[in-house]
């Protein structure tokens, strides 16, 4: 992919995540819609054009260009001593959590009881962890994959599992944009592995649908859990009475 190529798909992305359009870089560049679509899908790009995408961004040309050379070098994992870190500190992981759902520090300071001086504490720990790059202006830049995923059985998923599952499963899910469902059957292998291609499929369909969800304004996005669960099970009470 050449440099120009990188830039551009950089571009395409920032602005899928920042909910602008065509539309809004036409208004930025005194152009047509028309004219930004075939500016974005070649090579030819002046230096002029891309210095003022990229302010409309909120990037330097400079700042873009690492963005761009950082696409192929993201974290798809974090060791297991970075996890540790962040389950050792409530305040660290809330930043963590917040920072790769795109909040920005005034939405982080907004909702939750931080300081300014402890929420950039905070940003820069993920810094050091490489997690993040905090930029001028304390802007957030995510140094993850689109792929990213906490580690299987790792000090994060442990933290879920002992703390927050129970008090995920207390709900009484009766409202509409909420389910509970449970089905128990007896299935060969060959189904059981049809059935977690289908899984893999919803999990999937999930994170497409939370970053095409990053174009809303904050308000307009809740958190949402979604517990995918499979395995060979009987109740306890009926393994009692096996013979």
């Amino acid at each position: 992919m050449s440099e120009v190529t990188q830039l551009l798909t950089t571009i395409k992305r920032q602005l899928k995540v920042q909910g602008k359009t065509y539309r809004d870089v036409a208004g930025a560049l005194g152009l047509s819609e028309a004219s930004v679509k075939r500016l974005l899908t070649s090579d030819s790009f002046g230096v002029d054009r891309l210095v003022e995408i990229s302010n409309l961004l909120g990037f330097t040309l400079a700042e873009l260009a690492q963005e761009a050379a950082l696409t192929g070098t993201r974290l798809h994992t974090l060791s297991e001593a970075q996890e540790k870190e962040l389950v050792s500190d409530a305040k660290l992981l809330l930043v963590a959590v917040c920072a790769l759902n795109h909040w920005t520090v005034a939405d982080i300071l907004a909702v939750y009881r931080l300081t300014e001086a402890e929420c950039v504490q905070k940003l820069l720990h993920l810094d050091r962890l490489h997690l993040i790059a905090l930029m001028p202006g304390n802007r957030i830049r995510l140094n993850v994959a689109r792929d990213f995923d906490w580690l299987p059985d790792g000090p994060i998923r442990s933290y879920f599992r002992t703390q927050g599952l129970a008090d995920f499963l207390d709900g009484t899910f009766d409202r509409p944009d909420e389910t509970l469902a449970f089905t128990h059957g007896m299935l060969t292998e060959s189904a059981l592995a049809a059935m977690q291609v289908e899984l893999r499929r919803l999990r999937a369909r999930f994170a497409e649908l939370h970053e095409e969800s990053l174009a809303a304004p904050l308000p307009k996005r809740r958190g949402s859990g979604l517990l995918l669960a499979l395995r060979e099970w009987e109740p306890a009470g009926f393994t009692a009475l096996r013979r």
